[in-house]
């Protein structure tokens, strides 16, 4: 595997069908931006569609893929299966998804379905939206969803069972922790029951390290304050970021059930190369109680 993939290992993307959640800014906007940039037909699929369509005006200067917009709410199941039918309708096959758009940090806010806001949108809203879209891409050989994770994932992380909605005790570090686990216990459940199903399609995740977007604008002043004075020294910059998410999303060599991040010391920047997530991550029956659980929340059930 190339040791320095970036965006210039991007194979032709032409005749695909992307839909990227939260694509009119940071990680999700250099995605993309590359994805259409090598012809693939991108849908920004976005909660603020005029900040979309500014994205999507930014984006086909240079791009030979089309671009569109796509409202998108992940904080709202209503909004979550209008958005899938309209895409359903649009497109008669989906080649790839990205789940990349997210919250951090939040203070204790819940959804409109009364959802504690980061595991309702990291997780359970991109859990819904994938299972509403999955009938489009079965059929669709060599089709992806690519979930976008964090190392967050091993901070003050686990999976609440006896309080996943943060009402008897919230951090705002482990709500956002178990957010970003349960996106890799989907994936990697996501992937067996793919694999069982006989289909082509993978399932497939991702970090970016520490990338400089607008993702921290929800912490604490100090905390924001903190990463402004030491971004330039700790992060990277968006579009270095969203490199794992393009490999993963891209790459013909990569497997369904893999984790993709920044190749240099502690994952915090570098190349993207396959890396592994927590041990807890890999518990198959905390994965297939999330995965119950996650339906019976959404009422979303899975074509597998």
């Amino acid at each position: 595997m190339n040791a320095n993939w970036t965006a210039r290992h991007v194979p032709d993307q032409s005749g695909r069908v992307a839909v990227v959640t939260g694509a009119n800014t940071g990680l999700g906007l250099e995605t993309a931006r590359t994805l259409a940039e090598r012809g693939a037909t991108v849908v920004l699929a976005v909660r603020d569609v005029d900040k979309g369509a500014r994205a999507a005006a930014g984006l086909t200067g240079n791009a030979p893929g089309n671009v569109v917009v796509q409202r998108l709410d992940l904080s709202s199941l209503e909004s979550i299966r209008a958005a899938a039918s309209a895409l359903r309708d649009a497109h008669p096959r989906i080649d790839l998804l990205v789940n990349n758009a997210g919250v951090m940090y939040t203070p204790r806010q819940t959804t409109r379905d009364g959802f504690e806001r980061q595991f309702g949108t990291n997780h359970l809203g991109h859990f819904a939206l994938t299972g509403l879209l999955l009938e489009r891409m079965l059929p669709v050989p060599g089709s992806r969803v690519v979930t976008v994770s964090s190392t967050g994932h091993r901070i003050r992380a686990a999976i609440r069972f006896d309080d996943l909605q943060g009402e008897r005790s919230y951090s705002r570090a482990a709500a956002y922790g178990q957010s970003k686990l349960a996106n890799l216990m989907f994936t990697y459940e996501l992937q067996r029951r793919l694999a069982a199903h006989g289909t082509t399609t993978v399932a497939v995740a991702a970090h970016p390290g520490v990338a400089n977007t607008e993702l921290v604008r929800n912490s604490p002043a100090a905390v924001r304050a903190a990463v402004d004075r030491l971004a330039p020294l700790l992060t990277q910059p968006a579009a270095m970021g969203a490199l794992p998410t393009l490999r993963a999303a891209t790459d013909p060599s990569v497997l369904g059930g893999q984790y993709y991040g920044p190749g240099g010391r502690g994952e915090v920047r570098g190349y993207p190369r396959l890396v592994t997530s927590s041990p807890q991550s890999y518990d198959l029956a905390d994965q297939r109680r999330l995965w119950a659980v996650s339906q019976e929340l959404t009422g979303v059930e899975f074509p597998l």
